[in-house]
């Protein structure tokens, strides 16, 4: 579910938003509503919404100042902005600070779920693209590794170790190198100057690839997933694939 912030001073526009709209039918939820722009700001910095809906005339701050605001901390948050007709102007300034959308006041509930169907469509473009190039990049990463290893015995016996044994969870640099029958200092610089990377690093992109491979299937409970790549904490886990891979596995698993 993507998580939508009101930020709206009449108090009518602000509940008819969040209790007429089927919010649950278009993906996202509720996670807050604000009457003024600084509480807005407050709100927003709190929960950290995908979709915020600002106003444009509210006591503090407005919704230009708001928007303004975010923007400069680097929060490109998808925000729609509504406006009367006399502040139009206004709402070209919200254009120009990449407002996703706007909407003139009064408008109907289903000219803001179009706006927020196309807002939506849009996140899980962006989302599918980050996975796709999040999943080349870890790939890029063992093939590297893959290539050193045809011309390095330790290479390759290390790569290959860590194919067999990525799902347990003793499986450490310590473990490789008594496999290998190299010291664990030199094993470690040989791999890194033959690969571009540590065996830390090459271990845990391999187990990622692995959970991206059976987080895809949808049969596949996170928590499963997690004991299968060789984690038994589960919220270590989840912080590690959300690190490399840009999306918390239940995230995507969804998408």
């Amino acid at each position: 579910m993507l998580k939508v912030v009101v930020v709206e001073d009449e108090e009518f526009v602000r509940k008819g938003i969040v209790l007429t709209v089927d919010w649950t039918s278009l993906g996202c939820a509720i996670a807050g509503e604000a009457s003024d722009g600084k509480a807005g700001l407050e709100l927003i910095h709190k929960v950290n919404p995908d979709i915020i809906i600002i106003d444009i005339k509210m006591p503090y701050m407005n919704g230009i100042e708001l928007l303004t605001k975010l923007r400069e901390e680097g929060n490109q948050v998808k925000a729609v902005i509504l406006t009367a007709y006399s502040d139009f102007s206004y709402a070209q300034q919200a254009v120009k600070l990449g407002a996703a959308d706007y909407l003139l006041k009064p408008f109907h509930d289903d000219e803001l779920e179009a706006v927020i169907k196309r807002i939506t469509a849009s996140l899980s473009k962006n989302e599918a693209d980050t996975e796709d190039e999040k999943s080349k990049e870890i790939l890029a990463g063992i093939e590297k590794a893959n290539v050193a290893a045809k011309q390095s015995k330790y290479v390759e016996a290390t790569i290959n170790y860590i194919c067999e044994h990525y799902s347990d969870p003793n499986t450490t640099i310590l473990t490789i190198s008594e496999a290998v029958k190299l010291s664990k200092g030199h094993l470690s610089h040989t791999f890194k100057n033959e690969t571009g990377c540590t065996i830390a690093d090459y271990l845990t992109k391999y187990r990622m690839h692995k959970a991206m491979e059976l987080l895809r299937d949808c049969r596949n409970r996170v928590g499963e997933v997690a004991e299968a790549v060789g984690y038994h904490d589960f919220a270590y886990f989840s912080y590690t694939f959300k690190k490399i891979v840009g999306l918390s596995p239940s995230e995507f698993q969804s998408k």
